[in-house]
C-alpha cells in the first residue's frame, strides 16, 4: 500500500511538473531565444480512408517582446474539416494559469488575402497579449476530418531564434491501410522513432536556436523531417490509392477529366486561329493566343484547390489560377489534337525534388509539358507577358509529376545553366571636367536574368524609371531616359537603352580627375562572418558581360595603362582588361558565378572570391591634366 501511496505521489509530482514553468527550460534552449516550443504534439487516430481525428496541443513560453511572433493562436480549418474541445491558457512564468479563453474568443476568418479571388479555407485566429514576461500560452483542441491525403511533415522550427523541448507527431492506425514514412537527415536535429502494433510515433527533442544564414538554404533543406502518406487517402471525399505514382495519376486524372470538355465554343476559338506549321509554331500560337485573353487570379475552392476550375468557365471569365490557365491550355492544345501534360512541380527558391520511392500529395505550382519531335515545350502558364518555352528559375532544376492518361512520370525539368542566364551591357561613358558622367548604355538580359527584369514591362514609364534609379541608387542622376524597352517572347530576352547623367561620378583630385572603373556595380552581395554552421547556397547562376567606352576631356590624358585581372574560383570566374585607345578607354568584364550548394567550411573562400572580384570593379582611373 505504501509503495502504492509512493507512487500516486511521484505521478503527482511529475503532473504538476507539467505546468510549463519557464525555470524548467534547459539554459541551452534559452540562449538566443525569443520564445521556446515547449510543446508541440499531434495525436492521430486514423479510423478509415476518409476518417482522421487530430489532438493537437501547442505550448510556447515567451520570453521577450522580440518573441511576440509566438503569440498568434492560429487554427486553420475547411468545410470538410470540425474542430472541436479548444482551449487556450496563458500562465504565467511560475506556470500558473492568470487567464483562459475559448472557441467563442477566437475571430472566424478567411485564410484568403489580397492575391486571392476565392477561397474556401478559413482559420480561428487570435493574438494573446500579456504584458509581462516570461509568459506561457498553451493552445489544445480536437480535430476531424474527412481528409487523409495530406499527412503532416514533422519538422521542427517556425522561425529564427527558436528553440524546441519537444516537437512530436503519433500516429494510432486503425484503418488497416498501410502508413509508410520517409526519414530524410539534415544539418539540424535526428528524429527519435518508435512502432509498437499499429502505433508509430516520431520527436524531435531539445533542439537549440535555429539561426538562418545569409545565402543559406531554406530552411526545410537545412532542418532534418519524417514524412508521412498512407496508401490509400481521401481529399474532399475523392478517394484513391496513392501507393505509386501511376495510381496517383489515375486518381489525379479523376480530377481533370471533369474539368476538360472540349466545348464547342472552345474549338471554335482553336479553329478561328488556323493553325499552320509545325508543332512548335501552333502551339506558341496557341499559347500566345492564351495569354492575351487571360490574366491570374488565385482560386482555392472545390476540391481542396486541387482541382481546376472548368476550361470553359476560364475561357468564359479570362482569368484563372495556375492550375485553371495551364489545364485550359491543355484543352486548347487538345483541341488542336497536340497532347500535353499536365504537371505538378514545387516552385521556391530552393529546388524541392518528388521521390520517386515515395508517392504523395504534393507540390505548390503546376505547369504544362508538350512533347514534341525536337524535345519537350515547357509553359508557364500564369503570366501575360512571359516567353514561349520559358521557365523561371524558380521551376528550372528539378522534377515535375507529369499527370498521363494512365500513368505518371517524373520527369525534370530544363537545366538553369550561368552561361545562359546573361546580362550584356554596352556603355559609352563621357567623363567631363565638371564630375558629370554622360552615359548612353544598352541592356541585354536572357534565361534567368530575363526573369529578373520581366516586372519593368508591366510598369508605366515614370514607375521604369524609379525602378532603375532604386537599383542603381548609388548614381546621383540628374536625368534619366529609357527608351526601346521590348519584351522578345519568342526567345525570352529583354532589351531596353538607359541613357542619363549622374553628378559627382569622378572626383577631383588636384587638377586630376579619378573615377570608378564600373558605373554599374552589383550591390546585392552581404557576407561577412567566417562564423557559420549552415552550407553555402547560391541558387542562381549568371554572367555578366560588360563593354564600357570612356571618352575623357581633350583637357586630361589617362595617366596609366593598366594590367589585365583574372580570378578563378570553384564559384566561377572573373575577368577584366582595359584597353587604351587615346583619348578612349575600353574596359571589358565579365563575370560568371556557379550554382550550387557548397559546404559551410568553404565560406572564407567565397567570401574572398566576391571580395577579390568586389576590389577590381572598383579600380580607379585616373586621368591627369595636360
Amino acid at each position: 500500500m505504501k509503495k502504492l501511496i509512493t507512487l500516486l505521489v511521484l505521478m503527482s509530482v511529475k503532473t504538476f511538473s507539467q505546468n510549463y514553468a519557464v525555470s524548467e527550460i534547459p539554459e541551452e534552449l534559452k540562449k538566443d531565444a525569443n520564445y521556446v516550443v515547449r510543446n508541440n504534439s499531434s495525436e492521430y487516430i486514423i479510423k478509415a480512408e476518409n476518417n482522421i481525428e487530430l489532438k493537437k496541443k501547442i505550448i510556447i513560453s515567451i520570453l521577450s517582446k522580440a518573441g511576440e511572433g509566438g503569440s498568434y493562436v492560429y487554427i486553420p480549418y475547411d468545410k470538410y474539416s470540425k474542430i472541436s474541445d479548444i482551449k487556450i491558457r496563458v500562465l504565467d512564468e511560475n506556470g500558473k494559469q492568470i487567464k483562459t479563453y475559448s472557441k467563442s474568443d477566437l475571430n472566424d476568418v478567411s485564410q484568403s488575402d489580397d492575391s486571392y479571388l476565392y477561397s474556401d479555407d478559413r482559420a480561428l485566429r487570435m493574438r494573446i497579449i500579456h504584458p509581462v514576461y516570461p509568459y506561457t500560452i498553451e493552445t489544445s483542441y480536437t480535430e476531424r476530418s474527412s481528409d487523409t491525403v495530406f499527412l503532416p511533415v514533422l519538422q521542427p522550427y517556425m522561425d529564427e531564434n527558436v528553440s524546441v523541448e519537444n516537437w512530436s507527431v503519433e500516429f494510432k492506425n486503425e484503418s488497416g491501410i498501410k502508413l509508410r514514412k520517409k526519414i530524410t537527415e539534415a544539418s539540424f536535429g535526428k528524429a527519435e522513432i518508435s512502432e509498437s502494433g499499429n502505433t508509430l510515433r516520431a520527436a524531435y527533442k531539445n533542439l537549440p536556436v535555429y539561426r538562418d544564414e545569409n545565402y543559406s538554404p531554406d530552411q526545410r533543406v537545412v532542418v532534418s523531417k519524417v514524412e508521412f502518406a498512407l496508401d490509400r487517402a481521401c481529399l474532399k471525399g475523392i478517394c484513391g490509392d496513392f501507393s505509386n505514382w501511376n495510381s496517383f495519376a489515375n486518381w489525379y486524372k479523376g480530377l481533370l477529366d471533369p474539368v476538360s470538355v472540349i466545348t464547342p465554343e472552345i474549338q471554335q476559338e482553336i479553329n478561328a486561329l488556323n493553325l499552320t506549321g509545325t508543332v512548335s509554331e501552333k502551339v506558341q500560337k496557341i499559347y500566345q493566343y492564351m495569354q492575351s485573353k487571360t490574366r491570374y487570379v488565385f482560386v482555392a475552392i472545390g476540391i481542396g484547390g486541387w482541382q481546376p476550375m472548368p476550361a470553359d468557365e476560364v475561357r468564359k471569365k479570362g482569368y484563372g489560377d495556375c492550375k485553371a490557365l495551364t489545364n485550359y491550355m491543355r484543352v486548347l492544345l487538345k483541341a488542336a489534337g497536340i497532347p500535353s501534360y499536365y504537371s505538378v512541380i514545387y516552385s521556391d527558391k530552393t529546388a524541392k525534388i518528388f521521390d520517386k520511392d515515395f508517392p504523395k500529395m504534393d507540390g505548390n505550382h503546376v505547369i504544362l509539358c508538350v512533347p514534341t519531335e525536337n524535345g519537350n515545350i515547357w509553359l508557364e502558364n500564369t503570366s501575360q507577358k512571359i516567353a514561349f518555352n520559358h521557365l523561371s528559375y524558380g521551376t528550372m532544376d528539378r522534377n515535375v509529376i507529369m499527370v498521363k492518361d494512365d500513368s505518371a512520370e517524373l520527369i525534370d525539368t530544363p537545366k538553369s545553366l550561368s552561361e545562359n542566364n546573361k546580362e550584356v551591357l554596352r556603355i559609352k561613358a563621357n567623363i567631363s571636367a565638371d564630375n558629370t558622367l554622360d552615359i548612353a548604355s544598352s541592356f541585354n538580359f536572357s534565361g534567368g536574368m530575363y526573369d529578373m527584369f520581366l516586372p519593368l514591362i508591366s510598369l508605366s514609364p515614370t514607375e521604369q524609371k524609379d525602378a532603375l534609379k532604386r537599383r542603381y541608387d548609388y548614381l546621383q542622376f540628374s536625368s534619366i531616359d529609357l527608351t526601346n524597352l521590348t519584351n522578345d517572347r519568342n526567345d525570352a530576352k529583354i532589351n531596353f537603352d538607359l541613357n542619363f547623367k549622374a553628378n559627382n561620378y569622378s572626383k577631383s583630385l588636384g587638377s586630376d580627375i579619378y573615377f570608378r572603373a564600373i558605373p554599374f556595380l552589383d550591390s546585392d552581395f552581404h557576407l561577412e562572418s567566417t562564423d557559420r554552421k549552415l552550407p553555402i547556397e547560391i541558387p542562381f547562376g549568371f554572367t555578366d558581360d560588360y563593354e564600357i567606352e570612356y571618352t575623357i576631356p581633350d583637357t586630361h590624358k589617362f595617366a596609366e595603362t593598366l594590367a589585365p585581372v583574372k580570378i578563378d574560383s570553384e564559384f566561377g570566374s572573373f575577368s577584366m582588361e582595359f584597353i587604351n585607345q587615346d583619348k578612349k578607354l575600353l574596359v571589358k568584364r565579365k563575370f560568371m558565378l556557379k550554382k550550387g550548394t557548397f559546404p559551410a567550411d568553404k565560406v572564407s573562400d567565397y567570401i574572398n572570391f566576391r571580395k577579390k572580384t568586389n576590389k577590381v570593379d572598383h579600380t580607379k582611373i585616373l586621368i591627369t591634366k595636360l
